[in-house]
């Protein structure tokens, strides 16, 4: 049975950069497809911090909503929105090959970095945010929301210094700015840089369409990663950065927890042979927890409740 692939996506030009990459690797393979654009609610609430919407998936609930009545057959996602735990009836079946994963300040100048000034960074992150504060005491951090170009118009209009974005994202629709800094020492959203693709379980000719597509090794790094998450039972509402990285039949991971106001850190680093893999994310997580990050993840959840 052969049947046109319907490729659901977010109308955000990243998005929509995103749903083309994977359609054109599917019609290069010989799959006929067509692209079916949907506004989220994440883009459309656009004046409240993610957290405080209380939904951890809301950028990629309405295509689970599409894909479950049938209106699309698959969907491409950031990886790095995706909820650890997919809804009922929903699958991962590929992760692209892993862009970048870091994080980038963009900025209107980098001496105030040297300043003992404060000055104000923008993002809608709370990881971002924690990480940035528990380098930066001094500044200030307001909240960014929006998609790529919406945010980087609103940094033009502000008189703030800089916005963090994943270099990922710039990169992939040409706005990456020559001067933006990289900051090799933020840890980065679990699967930041990585592309998902999900279908119904009960779809085999999709499923099998997209195996092809699958990256192993951004697969295992992205799912250990997501294990740490899970465990720590963080979505949007925790600062918790991860990465895992393949080298030489290796897996070196990194993992941290903040305090909302970056004063508190947790972290831990870890290698382990390839092919001992297999809940390397959750062992990391437990080790995390066990010192003291079970308490900090406790007093996050009471100020989460708290905003609500």
């Amino acid at each position: 049975m052969s049947k046109i692939i319907r490729i659901g996506t977010r109308d955000s030009e990243l998005a929509l950069w995103q749903a083309h990459t994977v359609q054109h690797k599917l019609e290069e393979l010989g799959y006929d497809t067509t692209l079916i654009p949907i506004k989220s609610t994440g883009d459309q609430v656009l004046d409240k911090p993610l957290y405080e919407l209380g939904i951890t998936g809301i950028f990629t609930k309405t295509l689970d909503v599409a894909m479950l009545k049938g209106q699309i057959d698959i969907a491409v996602h950031s990886m790095k929105d995706v909820p650890t735990q997919l809804p009922k009836g929903i699958v991962q079946v590929a992760v692209l090959e892993r862009a970048i994963t870091n994080d980038i300040l963009v900025h209107k100048g980098a001496d105030f970095l040297e300043a003992e000034e404060p000055s104000t960074i923008a993002t809608g992150s709370l990881r971002r945010k924690a990480q940035w504060l528990h380098k930066y005491p001094h500044h200030q951090v307001v909240d960014l929301r929006g998609n790529v170009n919406t945010r980087l118009l609103k940094l033009i209009e502000n008189d703030w210094s800089g916005a963090i974005f994943a270099q990922a994202g710039l990169q992939r629709i040409k706005l990456l700015p020559k001067d933006a800094l990289i900051l090799d020492w933020m840890v980065p959203a679990p699967a930041q840089g990585a592309m998902v693709v999900v279908a119904q379980q009960s779809d085999d000719f999709s499923k099998e369409a997209l195996h092809k597509l699958n990256h192993s090794d951004s697969e295992i790094a992205t799912g250990i990663e997501r294990e740490f998450l899970r465990t720590l039972e963080g979505g949007c509402t925790a600062p918790i950065g991860a990465l895992a990285q393949i080298k030489d039949q290796k897996v070196y991971f990194e993992g941290v927890l903040f305090s909302l106001d970056g004063k508190e850190k947790i972290g831990v680093e870890k290698n382990i042979p390839l092919s001992k893999a297999k809940g390397f994310g959750q062992a990391c997580a437990k080790e995390v927890l066990e010192k003291g990050g079970d308490k900090l993840m406790e007093a996050l959840r009471n100020e989460n409740s708290a905003i609500h």
